[in-house]
């Protein structure tokens, strides 16, 4: 297996990096529903997991044929992942190939819990190489760029050595520092090798673009970055923080999306900056449905949904219909580029979402809304979920930095703007705690995480007991 795709060269300049990404939606169809006949037919000789999950429903591998044969079967939920992974570790009664076979593993970040560990086989490693270098591409990256790894290069997360991998597999050039080697080794070998792309978290890359003036004596916008390519958070997708993005460091923004259960990268955003392609039909099988009935729904335009996948070619670690956690609004399903995937943004998931008296709210919402009040906010937000579970009747808190020049005594100005754009907006009352800028830890080597459970030490104790 080489390190670099033998004809990544030619990828240079076209308009897509495979021909799925332009098929036919009845041409995909076809080649889905041959390569789910085929899988059915792996798993009911090599896992243990989906065997006894379809026993226990009723329904014979044989008989899931087409995509509409798919909706007969269970959904998988991360629990039962969770559970599996406990019955049988490290990879869970859900290992469908010989630990002899298995060549690397990988992790998710945990941030809902232990980490999922995932194995993957030769040809599961030459899978995510390949769906990973058609999202990099679609975002921008083309074969000789230069790319600064501003993503965790360490615990197993699939953003670190995975996306090294398939950033060498396109014909780049990974710039292996990571988020942990630090914003300020990052931003000088951004100085140094002055890459043309950028890739890791929205809100790690603007903190790096906050302090390049204090390391290189120069703004982030002047060290020749063209392209920034963010994941791993919702903040890619929103307006303020992407507009943010583009303003520091003078470069465009596009998003990608995946995760650990499936490969690394299967959604990316083209040129038009107007939602993510799915430019992996050939490996996987993408249904949305309502999450308060989970019933099917189409991608249509202006349609939100829940994502449920089913792999179609992978060996080590395979799913079917895995309910992913990722709400998302589908933003097209035809695009200038000539993808013809449905283009999607999200918003959210299932695991950040809490209800507000009856009222679904999902915090990187909150963050939008309180981004848009700069300069009088400095846009850095928390909610307090102080309460058992994911549900309140209570007026939910939400704790709100202030602008870095702004008086303490303009706060009830910020308190009233916040809890007015959040009625306005999202429809539920919301108690606005402030506090001073810079007070909480500035983004790193983990994902930002916008809920607490418990107050931090450094409010005001008169907030705490209103």
């Amino acid at each position: 297996m080489s390190y670099k795709r033998l004809d990544a060269a030619s990828k240079s300049g076209q308009g897509h990096y495979h021909p799925i990404e332009v098929a036919l939606e009845s041409d995909i169809v076809h080649l889905q529903e041959e390569q789910l006949q085929k899988q059915m037919a792996y798993l009911a000789h090599h896992s243990a997991f989906y065997q006894q999950k379809f026993s226990q429903a009723g329904i014979r591998f044989e008989d899931i044929n087409t995509l509409d044969d798919l909706a007969k079967v269970p959904f998988t939920v991360k629990q039962e992942l969770r559970d599996s992974l406990q019955a049988s570790p490290p990879f869970g009664l859900h290992q469908a190939a010989n630990v002899t076979d298995i060549i690397q593993m990988q992790a998710s970040s945990g941030t809902t819990g232990s980490p999922a560990y995932v194995a993957l086989t030769e040809k599961d490693v030459a899978s995510w190489n390949e769906l990973s270098a058609r999202g990099l591409y679609a975002c921008g990256i083309q074969p000789g760029d230069f790319v600064l790894h501003g993503f965790s290069m360490s615990k197993g997360f699939v953003g670190g050595i995975p996306c090294m991998q398939a950033i060498q597999y396109m014909g780049a050039i990974d710039i292996p520092v990571g988020a942990d080697g630090g914003v300020d080794r990052l931003l000088r070998a951004c100085g140094d090798i002055k890459p043309r792309v950028i890739i890791g978290a929205p809100n790690f890359l603007l903190h790096m673009a906050s302090l390049a003036p204090d390391v290189l004596g120069q703004p982030a916008h002047e060290l020749g970055v063209e392209q920034l390519v963010v994941g791993g958070e919702p903040g890619g997708g929103i307006p303020a923080i992407r507009q943010a993005l583009e303003d520091a460091w003078g470069a465009k923004v596009c998003e990608m999306m995946g995760g650990t259960d499936l490969g690394v990268i299967y959604w990316g955003e083209c040129d038009q900056q107007d939602g993510m392609h799915m430019i992996c039909q050939d490996h996987i099988i993408v249904e949305l449905i309502n999450p308060e009935t989970d019933e099917v729904i189409p991608f249509e335009k202006g349609t939100t949904g829940e994502l449920v996948y089913t792999a179609i070619t992978r060996e080590a670690s395979p799913v079917v219909r895995f309910k992913s956690g990722d709400h998302i609004i589908v933003t097209d399903t035809e695009c200038g580029c000539g993808r013809t995937g449905p283009k999607i943004r999200c918003f959210g998931r299932t695991d950040d979402m809490l209800i507000v008296r009856g009222i679904n709210v999902f915090p990187s919402a909150i963050q939008d809304l309180v981004l848009q009040l700069k300069p009088l906010t400095n846009g850095v937000m928390r909610v307090l979920a102080d309460f058992k579970g994911h549900t309140t009747q209570q007026n939910l808190k939400v704790i709100v930095e202030r602008g870095v020049d702004i008086p303490e005594q303009d706060d009830p100005l910020l308190v009233d703007k916040v809890q007015q754009a959040i009625k306005n907006s999202l429809s539920f009352k919301a108690q606005v705690i402030v506090v001073a800028a810079n007070s909480f830890s500035k983004p790193g080597v983990a994902k930002v995480a916008l809920t607490l459970r418990e107050m931090p030490d450094f409010v005001n104790p008169s907030e705490k007991v209103r």
